[in-house]
């Protein structure tokens, strides 16, 4: 018998759909929401940012997106944005868990601990809170999708301890959701993408080289070091696109999964790079 794989019409994999992003005024969670727009979905944009959050709303359209100010540490501003999703547009289809940040780069004899818990509570916790949220509005319904972006920092050590250890955090918490909610039709998997060229990477990597400019750091992003594909770019349009696989019915057999999205780097490299960047 032959088998087949039949996709989803390109331009409409998410028609009547109903999402929310969280950190989604910028970078990774910005190019997500435009590529969900354009594949049907509504979304809400939740963020701290307020104005380019409401810039995007702006040019996404009002009538398929919506803008929150979220700080996803905080339990009730996350069950705000899943409320404004299911009284805006009558319910949830997809969450997506973006927000983060890096935090302190001081080795583990000198980390501060409280700004180790503030990346806690931001990558971690706030995870753990949007999980909890998207669960309680999409059980009733049988159906959902469940999608956090970790990082390949969660799987090999880097120099950003408290940022490794909360994304091995999301690795962990999305298999131990998954096996909770496969039961209730939620599927739930995350995202580990290697470098990719945002305004967050770009501050991480300008704590190691102060003067280092937008320009340089587009162009050390596509250095051969940071990919094992001829030709292949990290940008956020990419790691969006796997989002969009995981959030649509082409991913429907597919839960407890972390996808890397990295051109090959996790399996042939290591974070040596960052002390030849120091130095």
């Amino acid at each position: 018998m032959a088998y087949g794989i039949i996709l989803s019409p390109i331009k409409w994999r998410l028609v009547g759909k109903v999402a929310v992003i969280t950190g989604a005024a910028t970078g990774i969670g910005q190019a997500t929401a435009r590529l969900f727009v354009a594949h049907g979905a509504k979304v809400v944009i939740a963020d701290v940012k307020d104005d380019a959050g409401q810039t995007l709303v702006n040019e996404l359209g009002t009538d398929c997106s919506k803008y929150i100010h979220c700080d996803v540490s905080k339990e009730s501003h996350v069950a705000a944005a899943v409320n404004l999703a299911v009284h805006s547009f009558g319910k949830l289809d997809i969450l997506y868990n973006n927000a983060g940040i890096v935090g302190s780069l001081s080795p583990f004899e000198a980390l501060p601990v409280d700004e180790f818990q503030k990346v806690l509570d931001v990558n971690l916790l706030g995870t753990v809170i949007g999980i909890k949220h998207a669960a309680k509005a999409m059980i009733p319904a049988k159906q959902g999708v469940i999608i956090s972006t970790a990082s390949i920092g969660g799987s090999i050590p880097g120099i950003a301890a408290a940022y490794s250890i909360s994304k091995s955090g999301v690795i962990a918490t999305t298999y131990s959701a998954s096996a909770q909610l496969t039961k209730h039709g939620i599927r739930v998997n995350c995202i580990s993408p290697g470098l990719v060229a945002t305004p967050l990477s770009l501050s991480h990597f300008r704590n190691l080289n102060p003067d280092l400019s937008e320009e340089q750091f587009e162009k050390m992003v596509d250095l051969e070091n940071f990919s094992n594909i001829a030709g292949a770019r990290s940008t956020p349009e990419v790691i969006a696109k796997a989002a969009l696989f995981l959030a649509s019915d082409d991913s429907s057999y597919i839960s407890g999964h972390n996808l890397v999205v990295d051109g090959g780097y996790l399996t042939n490299r290591s974070f040596s790079f960052y002390s030849n960047l120091s130095s």
